[in-house]
């Protein structure tokens, strides 16, 4: 993306704006200079909308969006196994790999929604799992709620976004 830096005391920093992108620019710091807002700089960044689909080849979703720098997955589950503990594991295995090919890692996760099948009995083991996995300096936001699954055997399904930077 195009940074543009912004101060009450400068015009314009960027290398070659636009003029429209410039004329917006000034205009902005007329009216902070007018308001006397007390932040004496602002940032701010201009970036193509580009989108980006990864795994399309079912006909319901994308595995993977990336638009504007955030990577969203679609929600991952296991049916290969029948106990919490290996199905999370499964899971989060699977997500490692979706966030690998959209070239970013747990590092870099912003949210996270976790649906269980039976939250009073899987939630203490799932959570043992998923306190091993997550990044313990970048932890997520995150919520986790009871649901019904799509197949029988499924016990968790996780769903999660990621910055590419």
């Amino acid at each position: 993306g195009t940074y543009f830096y912004l101060s009450t005391q400068t015009e314009l920093h960027a290398p070659r704006p636009s003029r429209p992108i410039a004329m917006l620019a000034n205009k902005l710091l007329t009216r902070i200079a007018r308001t006397q807002i007390s932040h004496s700089h602002l940032l701010i960044r201009s970036r193509t909308m580009a989108t980006t689909r990864i795994g399309t080849e079912d006909p319901r979703m994308s595995k993977i969006v990336i638009h504007n720098g955030i990577v969203y997955i679609s929600g991952q589950t296991d049916g290969t196994t029948t106990d919490i503990k290996n199905q999370t594991a499964n899971v989060l295995k699977k997500v490692d790999d979706l966030l690998a090919q959209a070239n970013t890692d747990k590092s870099k996760l912003l949210t996270s929604s976790i649906w269980l099948k039976d939250i009073s009995r899987d939630f203490k083991d799932m959570n043992d799992v998923w306190n091993g996995w997550v990044d313990p300096n970048n932890k997520p936001v995150r919520a986790t709620v009871e649901a019904n699954m799509a197949r029988e055997q499924l016990l968790i399904e996780v769903q999660v976004t990621a910055a590419t930077e």
